[in-house]
């Protein structure tokens, strides 16, 4: 059995207020009596996309487990790399393939320099596809990026999700192994099905989207910071989602 831990969304800003929420589920999530195998960070790391965002999350990000990223559209790629990952600057899309108890997970870039829309690059389409070729077709995989590419029936996410999704569901198609798509971006929990796999959204670090049936409030800023927890065993994957008050 894996254990996966996956948040999004922490919009670090210097502020106190972001840091401990940030913190309160690191805390949780070091204390547990059994660790995850891996945490997935999709995205939103930073709010502004400063390096000083970027060192303040290396700190609160580190852990006895593997932490696995990605940038969200409030992310900078330059900054992210260096600041973060402790790697060149680069303008290309951060990408990366990790191998965790058996099963491979990509965390791909789904972003778009200086917008909030997303989109998987042909760079990065390519580099999917590259990526599970290599592992062949007995590896099951996760695919984890920041733009959901599915109607969450709220007006802000549904008008800067994932764009032009015609080549990810062909990606999919080609590549049974891919067991379902992990995303962020949304700050709700939500669960939907694209291409024929499921697709999990993480809940917000920083807040919570209100829902229009619960009133206009979008950013509730008062619920507790969320997560979710993947379990992936003989092919299939379930989610639970929890609160840390």
């Amino acid at each position: 059995m894996l254990l996966l831990a996956h948040i999004s969304d922490l919009h670090l800003d210097g502020t106190a207020r972001a840091a401990e929420r940030a913190t309160r589920v690191m805390d949780h999530l070091r204390a547990l009596p059994r660790l995850p195998d891996a945490l997935l960070v999709t995205g939103d790391i930073a709010d502004h996309g400063d390096p000083a965002e970027y060192e303040q999350a290396a700190e609160i990000l580190s852990a006895p487990f593997p932490v696995l990223t990605c940038p969200g559209n409030h992310d900078v790629r330059a900054a992210y790399r260096t600041a973060l990952l402790r790697r060149p600057a680069a303008d290309g899309p951060v990408n990366s393939l990790h191998r965790i108890g058996g099963t491979a997970i990509l965390m791909a870039d789904s972003t778009i320099p200086d917008r909030h829309d997303g989109l998987l690059a042909p760079e990065t389409l390519a580099w999917i596809s590259t990526s599970l070729d290599e592992l062949g077709p007995d590896t099951p995989a996760l695919l984890a990026f920041h733009h959901p590419p599915v109607l969450l029936h709220h007006p802000l996410p549904d008008s800067i999700r994932l764009g032009q999704t015609e080549g990810l569901a062909e990606v999919l198609d080609a590549y049974p192994q891919v067991l379902a798509l992990l995303t962020g971006h949304a700050h709700t929990g939500a669960v939907g099905e694209f291409a024929g796999r499921p697709v999990r959204v993480a809940p917000g670090t920083v807040w919570t989207l209100g829902l229009p049936w619960q009133g206009e409030r979008i950013a509730d800023l008062d619920a507790p910071p969320g997560l979710a927890f993947h379990v992936v065993e003989d092919g299939r994957i379930v989610t639970h989602f929890r609160v840390v008050a």
